[in-house]
This record gives structure tokens, sequence and C-alpha cells, in this order.
């Protein structure tokens, strides 16, 4: 993990572990003075950082790195720099991040080159980037800022303290929630993958005249794409977070907390269900359904619907654990084939050798 204190904009220029104790709420053992200036990893820790112990295996690193100070769990022995403790050491750290790290944003203000419609509506403190485009009618909350070369299509509702990255498109009449996050090239209200093949052989595309409601708190990937509804919504709800180069079709509705890795593909009118996980390259068939607390190994093929709280892998999807016998059986099927056919030569002989008789 690099560094972090350089980049973006300006945090504090250090703080004593006692002061950075006191404002994580957490207890310190060792030298209180101790100045902490920014945050490592524990492989490349340098003096003056601050680094984080999840877990005992890892303690060789610690007790060779050079850094200013750790947060680590209270029964850690570990006693050779400054240590906070911390139940949750990993979690402590992130906070601990967002002291000395702030990602970089633009000062409030509308960049010369943005071409923005009389119509539209821009809140307080909003920022917009050079050459954006903000269309007639869109409606832009307080606080959110809008990099370059962003195009917010007319009508197009965006809430309180969105960060909205360069190259990212928001189509017609789609409605973003407070806090929502979208990264390079992300398009959000494309239109749904809908056709119908005539008898001619061509295909009649089929109008898609919904949208997509996006929730407060979700955050989407660089590159990746959510379908507006053929008819009706397409939803993601509140807390769900969706890597790069992801695939959301038309009409699909993913519930709240769920994570989508990188890659993943939902095929038309599906239902992923609160707190799901689906690593990357999990592609869904359309209408499906998958239930609440879900698990989807990488690259799995889920084709069925999908019970609350399974646990799946494979294509088709099965059972993971039936889905590991399986995958211990594969690497035996060729010599498992060949005592087969061996077996069948004998069986034959004998059978052979009987009928003789």
């Amino acid at each position: 993990m690099p560094r972090t204190f350089e980049s973006g904009a300006a945090g504090p220029r250090g703080l004593t572990v006692e002061e950075l104790a006191l404002r994580l709420g957490c207890r310190f053992e060792g030298e209180g003075r101790t100045v902490v200036s920014g945050v490592a990893g524990l492989e490349n820790a340098g003096e003056g950082d601050l680094v984080f112990l999840a877990s005992p295996k890892f303690r060789k690193l610690l007790e060779g790195s050079r850094a200013a100070a750790a947060i680590v769990p209270p029964e850690e022995p570990f006693r050779g720099i400054p240590v906070i403790f911390s139940k949750t050491p990993q979690l402590t750290f992130i906070m601990a991040t967002e002291i000395f790290f702030q990602p970089f944003r633009p000062e409030p203000g509308i960049h010369p080159t943005a071409v923005v419609s009389p119509s539209a509506r821009i809140g307080r403190r909003v920022a917009v980037g050079a050459m954006s485009i903000i269309g007639d009618e869109a409606d832009i909350g307080d606080g959110t800022v809008i990099f370059p070369l962003v195009s917010i299509y007319p009508r197009a509702k965006i809430g309180e303290d969105c960060v909205i990255h360069s190259q990212v498109s928001v189509r017609e009449d789609v409605r973003l929630g407070r806090r929502v996050i979208l990264h390079c090239g992300a398009v959000i209200g494309s239109d749904g993958f809908g056709y119908v093949k005539l008898e001619d052989g061509t295909h009649k595309k089929i109008p898609q005249r919904g949208t997509v409601v996006i929730e407060d708190d979700v955050e989407i990937g660089a590159n990746s794409a959510v379908d507006r509804a053929a008819l009706g919504e397409t939803v993601i709800r509140r807390g769900t977070k969706i890597d790069n180069l992801v695939q959301v079709a038309h009409n699909v509705e993913i519930g709240e907390n769920s994570i989508l890795a990188g890659q993943v593909g939902i095929a038309g009118s599906s239902r992923i269900g609160k707190n799901v996980v689906l690593a990357g390259q999990v592609g869904v068939a359309d209408h499906v359904n998958v239930g609440d607390n879900a698990i989807a190994i990488a690259q799995t093929g889920i084709a069925r619907d999908v019970p609350a709280g399974a646990v799946v892998a494979g294509t088709p999807e099965q059972d993971v654990r039936d889905w590991r016998k399986a995958s211990v059986l594969l690497p035996q099927l060729y010599d498992l084939v060949k005592d087969i056919k061996k077996l069948k030569a004998r069986v034959e002989e004998l059978e052979s050798l009987l009928h003789k008789k």
C-alpha cells in the first residue's frame, strides 16, 4: 500500500500519537508525543507513518517496520513502537487515513468553458468542471462536484454531495440520490438492450422509455453501465457498491448494501437482494431472483433463482460445497475415463469367453 499523505488535498501536517488516539476514540500506550504525519502499509512504511496490524501472522512485518506508530488489537503484545488499541484495526486505520488524506475536490464554481442550460437548477457550493454540459431542466444538488468532460442530460436529477468524475454520462430523466460517486467513464441511463426479430431477419428496437434510480451512498466504478428500464425503473438501492466494468441491464433491481465486483453482468429484469456479494465475472441470467445475503463465487454463472443466504459457485450455479467436491474430481476425470474403458474392454472379453463355453 503506497503512502497517501502526499496525495490529494492537504491534511494535517502531523499529529502526536496522543492527539490521534483522542480523535480516533482509542486508548494508546507508548510515547504519546511521537508525531504521525501519514499512513502506509507494513511493507513500505517510513518515518512518521502509521500502520495497522490486522492479524498476528503479520507481526514479523510490524517488528521490522520503520513506522512511527501502529494500530493493533487490544490483546496484541507488540510494544516496539507506540500503539493505538482498536478492536477493529482496519476500520480504525481507515478513519486515520481520512484524517491525513482527502481526495482532490475543486473549489465551487462553474468553469468558463462549461455549458450550463439557463433552465438548469444549480445548487449551492457546486463545482462544474471544464467542458462539462448540464442539460435543460437538470437539477444539481448542493455540494455536488462535477469534474471536466461530464454530460448531464436534460431533466436529470442529482442529489446533494455527489461526485461525478470525468467522462461520465448521466442520461435524461435519471435520478441520483445523495452522496453518490460515479467514477470515470460510467454511463447511467443508456438504452436497455431490447430487440424483436422480424420475419425478414432484421431487428426492431424496443423503445426504452423508463429511467434509472440510484439511491443514497451508492458508488459505481469506472466504465460501468446501468441501463434504463424499458418501462418503469432500473433501481440501485442505498449503499450498494459497484466495481469497474460492470453491466446492469434494463429493469434490474439491486438491493441495499450489495457488492458487485469487476466484470459482473446482470441481464434484464433480474432482482438482486440486500447484502448480496457477486464476485468478479459473475453472470446473472434474465428474470432471475438472487436472495438476500447470498454470495456468488468468482465466475459463477447464475441461471436460476438463488435462495437467501446461499453460497454458490460454478456454471450453472450450485451449492459451493458441491462445486468444491466436483472441482476436486475434475483433474482425475481423464484417468477415470481411461480406467472405465479398460474395465469395459475386460468385461467384454470375459463375456465373450463365457459365451464360447
